[in-house]
């Protein structure tokens, strides 16, 4: 079954490259505006190591994370530059009305190995 869709924000919330996060969904996800305009939703954490990528870098289509330089496709969620190996997942996601609606991903998450998301007060 489906997963239904969720309000996460609204989109004057998202600044062209630059990360969102949202803690109301666990584990946390991040969403991201692209220069081009186009909406892209992430797990927020590193899958190399505890670090939220909604603090990352922004280049065309990737997000670099703030902490080790791992490099994830914002399309894929495929890890593109060591030391992540293991993809983040990628959630749908609808503008609908001004506001940013998420399907999330029936996958299971690739944490980082001590297993924990990222905190941040």
């Amino acid at each position: 079954m489906a997963a239904d869709l969720i309000k996460v924000c609204d989109f004057a919330d998202l600044s062209p490259g630059a990360g969102h996060r949202v803690v109301s969904v666990v584990p946390p996800i991040a969403v991201f505006l692209t220069e081009d305009g186009t909406v892209h939703v992430l797990d927020d954490t590193c899958t190399h190591q505890e670090a939220a990528l909604s603090d990352g870098w922004i280049d065309g289509c990737s997000v670099e994370c703030p902490l080790h330089m791992s490099r994830f496709d914002l399309r894929t969620g495929a890890a593109e530059a060591p030391p992540a190996e293991l993809p983040v997942r990628v959630h749908e996601a609808e503008v609908i009305n001004g506001e940013v609606w998420v399907r999330p991903s029936e996958e299971a998450p690739n944490l980082p190995p001590d297993g924990k998301s990222p905190a941040r007060g």
